[in-house]
């Protein structure tokens, strides 16, 4: 009903490489991961809803492979980096494309695969989430202390650190934050630092 321990409960999983796609291209990449993966488990979670599609080049869809890649970006160094994962990407897309529309250097970051991309070589993470850019906010319907590795004790992370409500689906999102409204206001908190 509520699962927001069982995500981090597989990532924290020694040798699983767990997926949360955001996206049918992403569930195509995610699948073939797990079917050509040889030295270990894979686990994919999939949302129940319907996603958006999202847009991409040729080096974007070589990089889901990866486990995390830049899918929106800004000219230039971003002030402020959106990490999201799974049904959450429509929401970091979102204010995204409005916090461009104010002038704002933002980057979308997708990590569909934490492991796979805590697996990389330091420079590509370094180009994927550059240790200079403090300014961060994870997002994802799920526990949100996993997320602190990723965003430093300085960002936010809009996730779950309670149990038991009931409610349609868009009631708990708004309950618990998952809005761009409230994107965009950690953001500017986040940004008035």
């Amino acid at each position: 009903h509520q699962p927001i321990e069982q995500l981090a409960s597989l990532r924290c999983t020694p040798n699983l490489d767990t997926w949360r796609p955001c996206d049918a291209v992403e569930s195509a990449v995610a699948w073939k991961y797990a079917i050509e993966r040889n030295d270990g488990p894979s686990a994919l979670i999939f949302s129940r809803q319907n996603l958006p599609h999202q847009s991409r080049d040729a080096q974007q869809l070589a990089d889901i492979a990866r486990g995390a890649y830049v899918l929106k970006d800004c000219a230039g160094e971003p002030e402020l980096i959106l990490i999201a994962t799974g049904s959450e990407i429509g929401l970091a897309v979102a204010a995204y494309e409005q916090l461009s529309a104010q002038g704002r250097q933002v980057r979308v970051v997708s990590m569909p695969s934490t492991s796979v991309f805590d697996a990389q070589d330091a420079g590509y993470k370094q180009a994927v989430l550059p240790l200079q850019v403090g300014a961060r906010i994870a997002i994802e319907a799920s526990h949100a202390d996993y997320w602190y590795k990723y965003v430093g004790l300085e960002g936010r992370v809009i996730g779950m650190t309670t149990f038991g409500e009931s409610a349609p689906a868009p009631a708990l999102f708004e309950h618990f934050g998952f809005t761009v409204e409230n994107l965009l206001e950690t953001a500017a908190e986040l940004l008035e630092d």
